[in-house]
């Protein structure tokens, strides 16, 4: 076979490390129709050049990448990268020690097989190690269930089959009961009050790419603004992984979570969150500090906002303060929201709901004059990012007037990846990705905020956020959001602020892309792959 025996050796050691799930007899056919003996140099050149398609695709195939079908259908984006971030990807798939490796391996190959038969060896392998990782496979389902399990060779590996009916079915019940029970819910919105001092602002700050792992990642965890939300959802799933997906799930916040595919159909009206605000008497308007065309981001926006003809809040004169993943400008995100509050404060308008969508920590974005990598400076940005939230909620204190800031992530940024996808890639939505911190401050209460001046006191009169720990999602914070508008809190005798809190509606975690399902179970989770096989989340 020559330099293919390298591919097959290559393929053991991935194997082995957990990186590809080969289909054992694929590899086989595949390796003996490259021995096959053949006269002709024609023909052996063809089969040479056939061989190449062949093993990448099969490669491919048994990788932790995603579906080849995804990668086509989002080629027009991928084209969009910049060279440094198609590197810097590179790197995350191919790391220098593995090249270097690579090297030595192949010097020795040939070095080796001046005297020894690799080929026979390379084809022994191809028979015996899926043999022996069957067989012990077996002895282990045996000894633990009684009842045969095998290694599932399916996207996301390495993780074991869920191959008794009974867990294959009950996978299926659970996921289906949660689909029926939120097709019925949804949150009703009251007309705010009109009385002046019952008015406030809804401020929505949609975040891209930051989780609770990222923060950890990032040892930012104990970021002051964290303390300084009246509210902490520390159980809240996005449900997404992607942001378009995730931008229209929190619009269409106050109905309950849809399957992924049906947020590409029409919604309810009722399911809006903003033209719910609209209806209870709040103008409408949409501020981002990127230009939102990547993956026609601004569309999904302006479709699923509910508002006809929402105004976007111009951004004329902001310098950018980094260049994103296509090299498209993104702003301060201080710079924009100071410049959009001063001249909401000159318009002295009514009620307003704002969704500011900011990317600044989106994975491939590069700092000016810096050669760090888009992971290296995360924390960099990250630490920015919410220093930039903190002062815009000092600005509004100071302003005098009162609003609502809602800090919610779009998704994770998979800083960490883990043994199915490199850092960066949200494919499968573990939870890592879909566990967000979600924090609501309300800044101008009566008798003053603590936390407005810069302390660690909340409004709600505790040392801290009153921390919400039941699994949650976007229907228990449209509920928070209408319960604040029914009685606004700012108003004269208004209700304790944790009455505000009491009994939201729980969502189980559950966390969709195009073809993959994630499903939390008890302390663990499942995961329904591309090829409808339920397997154990690792």
């Amino acid at each position: 076979m020559g330099l293919w025996n390298l591919y097959f050796a290559a393929k053991l050691y991935l194997f082995a490390i957990g990186q590809v799930q080969p289909r054992w007899l694929l590899n086989l056919l595949f390796a003996l129709w490259l021995v096959l003996p053949l006269e002709h140099r024609g023909l052996r050149v063809l089969r040479q050049v056939l061989a190449v398609v062949v093993g990448a695709a099969l490669l491919y195939h048994e990788s932790n990448l995603p579906p080849f079908a995804r990668v086509v259908s989002q080629f027009s984006n991928l084209s969009a990268f910049t060279p440094a971030y198609l590197l810097e990807l590179l790197q995350r798939f191919v790391s220098p020690d593995l090249v270097l490796g690579g090297i030595v391996v192949t010097l020795a190959y040939l070095v080796i097989n001046r005297w020894v038969r690799v080929t026979t060896f390379v084809l022994l392998a191809l028979i015996v190690v899926p043999l022996w990782r069957g067989a012990g496979t077996a002895s282990t389902g045996t000894a633990a269930t009684g009842a045969a399990a095998t290694r599932v060779a399916q996207r996301p590996a390495p993780t074991m089959r869920i191959d008794s009916p009974a867990e294959v079915g009950d996978n299926e019940a659970q996921l289906n009961a949660f689909r029926a029970q939120e097709a019925t819910r949804q949150v009703a919105f009251t007309p705010l009050s009109a009385s002046p001092d019952s008015q406030f602002d809804i401020i929505v700050l949609h975040v891209c790419s930051l989780s609770w792992d990222d923060l950890d990642v990032a040892k930012a965890r104990n970021h002051p603004l964290l303390s300084r939300f009246d509210y902490l959802f520390t159980e809240f799933s996005s449900a997404a992984s992607y942001s378009g997906p995730a931008a229209i799930r929190l619009l269409r916040a106050t109905c309950g979570q849809q399957p992924h595919q049906a947020l590409y159909s029409p919604a309810q009206g009722q399911c809006h969150l903003f033209e719910a605000l609209a209806q209870a008497g709040f103008d409408t308007r949409v501020l981002m500090n990127h230009d939102g065309r990547f993956d026609n981001f601004r569309g999904f926006v302006d479709k699923e906002i509910g508002v006809p003809n929402v105004t976007h809040v111009p951004v004329d004169g902001v310098p950018p303060a980094m260049r994103a993943f296509d090299n498209s400008p993104i702003l301060g995100d201080y710079a924009v929201l100071e410049k959009w509050y001063k001249s909401r404060l000159a318009q002295n308008s009514g009620p307003l709901a704002l969704y500011y969508n900011t990317v600044t920590l989106h994975d491939g974005n590069r700092l000016p004059d810096s050669k760090l990598t888009s992971i290296e400076s995360y924390p960099l940005r990250l630490t920015r990012l919410l220093d930039d939230i903190d002062k815009l909620i000092a600005l509004i204190a100071q302003s005098g007037r009162k609003a609502v800031v809602v800090f919610v992530p779009e998704h994770g940024a998979a800083l960490r990846g883990d043994a199915n996808q490199i850092a960066g890639m949200r494919e499968i939505p573990t939870p890592r990705i879909v566990h967000v911190p979600v924090g609501v401050k309300l800044i101008g209460l009566q008798g003053g905020n603590a936390g407005d001046a810069g302390g660690n006191t909340g409004g709600n009169g505790t040392n801290g956020p009153m921390t919400i720990h039941a699994p949650s999602s976007y229907l228990a914070l449209s509920q928070l959001l209408s319960n604040l508008v029914a009685d606004s809190p700012f108003r004269q005798g208004a209700p304790a602020p944790s009455q505000y809190a009491a009994d939201l509606p729980q969502t189980r975690m559950v966390g969709e892309n195009e073809a993959t399902v994630m499903m939390k179970r008890g302390t663990g989770y499942v995961v329904r792959t591309p090829d409808g096989v339920w397997v154990d989340g690792k």
